[in-house]
């Protein structure tokens, strides 16, 4: 794998595995401790999880961010599932329409640095999150 990217296709509970890894390495190589790898690959595995139950498929692409000598990971997961009709409620703990606890979305949103979501209906889901280097 170039350490510079990788883009995961989600379609299996396999790929989850994959995906979780590969953010792993990737944020091993750029030095990151053990916790935050640990952080990443949770926050990689949730969102990977929702593709698989709710989109059926999708991909991750994991890139390396240089910003001002600030290093990081970036997480990019998209789909072109059925969407989320309520982004406010689906950030809420608990909350799930499937048969989850309802962690996913917020969970992974409070171990990354930064998280971005952007969906609608019918358009499927976009989920951006970095990890900075401490």
């Amino acid at each position: 794998m170039s350490l510079e990217e990788a883009v995961v296709l989600i379609q299996h509970e396999t790929d989850i595995v994959t995906a979780r890894q590969k953010g792993r390495e990737l944020a091993a190589a750029l030095g990151f401790s053990s916790t935050d790898q640990t952080m990443i690959a949770l926050a990689i595995s949730e969102i990977a999880r929702n593709i698989v139950s709710y989109a059926r498929q999708g991909k991750v692409t994991l890139s390396r961010l240089d910003e001002s000598g600030r290093l990081g990971v970036l997480v990019v997961a998209e789909d072109a599932g059925p969407g989320i009709p309520d982004i406010e409620l689906a950030m809420r703990d608990g909350y799930s329409t499937g048969n989850s606890l309802g962690v996913g979305l917020p969970g992974a949103r409070r171990v990354m640095d930064e998280f971005d979501l952007v969906s609608a209906p019918g358009q499927g889901t976009t989920v951006t999150m970095r990890k900075w280097r401490r």
